[in-house]
């Protein structure tokens, strides 16, 4: 069940989005901030038994085994986080967005609880208590989307503060660790997650007080209402000539208050805009109608499939990683710390600045260079990143931040593009589920960096650069050919649909489409 935005008061769905802004900002990506929270697990001795006899006694800041196993904490919340867009979706469409987010504030109870007694519990609990941060993020956020239908007329806007909420959401462990240090370690891990525990309970009242129990309906759904007849139950026991003025007031009612909420033929608009994006795409309906089977057999589906297994494990690997990758780049642990700490804030802030501009980019550009753009990117992150100099390290941290919400807002909107809404869930939801699955990977790189390399990163760098080039100029050659094949089929149907018509008053003929 949905509900129109016209049923709300406006001033009720001001406050649903605002408050939708604010704990997404502080709950729904906060674990991407790993490498801003990983120093203070470092100073507080996280997995130090992990380390051998010589590597205590040589005083290393960080050993091997408590690397992997800080890094393992972090791709196991990776992995949920995208694993469990498949079963957010499900929960989401037959429970409602309030149930959803009610869920996601338990989750990240949870994970607060078990992160504030971690040191004090007989197991080790940083990994549950990551992973049910990690949890409680999807949940929130996925559950948030649909209120950009709040205001229609500002739903990329809303949409957009919303992502970039989620993308700032890294930097609470940024903030976090400055205090940490800044108090000489005293305000230690416990006391910020018991304080932390605020968070989920604002969340979970704002669920329950405030946060609609259904979804908004999108512009779409809304002119359809108009569409639709307004029919009653109540209606058969009018006569006839009664019951069809009653409802046609009731669809002039309704029709009158979507026109408030959308503008003047704001349905006009809506339709003649996504005409518009149909034609740039130049790969719009490629599978629509298929089944869900057919849609995941072709290659449209494998190859952005591997193309995002490839790519969320680069970025994921390079999240968890980049102080010791730059520490043996750039030969200073010194220096590793000053790119990490420009990260921490860039990440964030790439977010904020990049996204505005993303849905402009998407909108009036076809999906040839979108994901041509993607690719080339791409291999620019994968060449600065083995390259031993300052200025590379920071071009790489730059462009990397930019390309994060790209890529992922990009996949989003091919599957959309090419499969569909009716089975976006299901596919897109393997997508990123299977993408998820694979970044188990992760810490084989590690172990490979480590043990065989000597963490030396270079050469896990280049095997994921050179089968990123090779995937990514795979699909954008497809998508092109694809395209044109597209546009070919369209010239021959609009050719064959042109029908002949005898001019009145004249004996010959014309043809017009």
């Amino acid at each position: 069940m949905t509900i129109g935005a016209f049923e709300v008061p406006k001033s009720t769905r001001k406050l649903q989005v605002a408050l939708a802004t604010i704990y997404c900002l502080l709950s729904a990506g906060v674990v991407f901030g790993y490498a801003a929270i990983k120093p203070v697990l470092i100073a507080e001795g996280v997995y130090r038994d992990r380390c051998t006899r010589d590597e205590l006694d040589q005083g290393v800041r960080e050993c091997f085994g408590q690397e992997l196993h800080l890094n393992f904490m972090f791709t196991c919340a990776a992995v949920a986080t995208n694993v469990c867009a498949l079963p957010v979706g499900t929960i989401l469409d037959r429970y409602g967005p309030r149930i959803s987010g009610m869920i996601g504030a338990a989750f990240f109870t949870a994970g607060c609880l078990l992160f504030a007694f971690a040191w004090e519990l007989p197991f080790d609990a940083y990994i549950p208590a990551y992973l049910f941060l990690a949890l409680g993020g999807p949940f929130v956020f996925i559950s948030s989307f649909q209120l950009s239908n709040t205001f229609p007329s500002n739903s990329g806007f809303i949409l957009s503060l919303l992502t970039g909420a989620f993308d700032a959401s890294s930097a609470v462990f940024l903030v976090y660790r400055l205090i940490y240090f800044a108090s000489g370690e005293t305000f230690w891990p416990k006391k910020f997650f018991l304080a932390y525990l605020v968070v989920p309970a604002f969340t979970f009242l704002a669920q329950v007080f405030v946060m609609p129990r259904e979804s908004y309906k999108t512009v779409g759904e809304l002119v359809h209402m108009v569409e639709d007849e307004q029919y009653h139950s109540s209606d058969e026991e009018l006569p006839e000539e009664v019951r069809n003025s009653v409802q046609e007031e009731r669809r002039a009612s309704v029709a009158s208050e979507i026109d408030l909420l959308l503008g003047p033929k704001g349905g006009e608009r809506h339709q003649k805009r996504e005409e518009v994006k149909r034609d740039i795409s130049g790969v719009w309906g490629a599978m629509h109608g298929k089944s869900t089977r057919e849609q995941i057999m072709s290659w449209w589906f494998v190859l952005i499939t591997l193309f995002t297994v490839i790519q969320m494990t680069r970025i994921n690997y390079f999240v968890a990683t980049i102080r010791p990758q730059y520490t043996y780049l750039l030969g200073s642990f010194e220096a590793a710390v000053e790119i990490n700490n420009f990260f921490d804030i860039a990440l964030p802030m790439g977010g904020l600045v990049a996204v505005p501009f993303i849905g402009a980019l998407l909108d009036r550009t076809s999906t040839t260079f979108i994901i041509g753009l993607l690719v080339a990117t791409a291999t620019a992150i994968g060449v600065l990143g083995i390259l031993p100099y300052t200025w590379a390290a920071y071009a790489n941290v730059v462009l990397f931040v930019v390309y994060r919400p790209l890529y992922y807002t990009t996949v989003s909107d091919y599957a959309a593009k090419v499969f569909g809404f009716v089975t976006f869930g299901k596919v897109y939801g393997t997508i990123i589920c299977l993408a998820g699955v694979f970044n188990f990977v992760q810490s084989g790189l590690d172990a490979l960096t480590h043990g065989v390399f000597g963490g030396n990163p270079v050469p896990v760098n280049l095997m994921l650069l050179i089968s990123a080039v090779v995937v990514g100029t795979a699909l954008v050659l497809f998508i092109h050919l694809q395209a044109k094949q597209i546009k070919r089929d369209e010239l021959i149907r609009e050719a064959e649909s042109a029908e002949e018509t005898v001019m009145p008053g004249m004996g010959s003929t014309s043809y017009t489409n």
